[in-house]
């Protein structure tokens, strides 16, 4: 497997440095994902506007956090699924949703569980979702806008759980104790 750098302020090309800088001030920390995409300045600028703008959307704590979690356990990405649940925490978003989506388990109610019906058609349809899944998903109170908005969230989430996979990030410190294997 190719080895991905793991930058600092230090080691970053040019154009990483200040999104760096920005990681470190706003956690505390650089993460593992911000530390192995400083390697493309492109991909970790892109990917932070990215976050930044899925953060402004019409969805609460919960149904972001549906959204990112789902994506992660379908790619079962190593990184992100502990990563999510930390930072599910730190939304106050009820354990009951973080355990069912780790889980693959029912979510506690019928509208979170459209999102997360929907969410994964968008991704295991690769977008070509059928008629059917599209008005089930407005049936459950959702909107033409949230359909876009799944989009969004999902594009962040190709961006990190495909690096992660390539780079074989390691889990941060922080999220470890949340580590995540796939139930088989």
């Amino acid at each position: 497997m190719t080895d991905f750098t793991l930058h600092t302020e230090e080691t970053a090309p040019e154009g990483s440095k200040a999104l760096l800088a920005d990681s470190q001030a706003g956690f505390g920390m650089v993460p593992g994902l911000h530390a192995v995409m400083a390697e493309s300045p492109g991909l970790l600028e892109g990917y932070k506007t990215v976050h930044k703008l899925f953060m402004e959307t019409s969805f609460d704590n919960d149904e972001k956090t549906v959204i990112w979690q789902a994506i992660n356990v379908e790619n079962s990405c190593h990184y992100c699924v502990p990563a999510h649940t930390g930072i599910a925490k730190s939304m106050g978003v009820d354990d009951a949703i973080t355990d069912a989506l780790r889980d693959k388990t029912p979510l506690p109610n019928a509208r979170l569980e459209a999102l997360r019906d929907f969410t994964l058609s968008v991704a295991r349809d690769r977008g070509d979702v059928d008629e059917a899944k599209v008005q089930a998903f407005l049936d459950a109170g959702f909107t033409k806008q949230n359909i876009l908005e799944v989009i969004l969230g999902y594009s962040q989430k190709v961006m990190s759980n495909y690096t992660n996979h390539l780079a074989n990030t390691p889990v941060d410190k922080p999220f470890q104790k949340f580590a995540w294997n796939e139930a088989t």
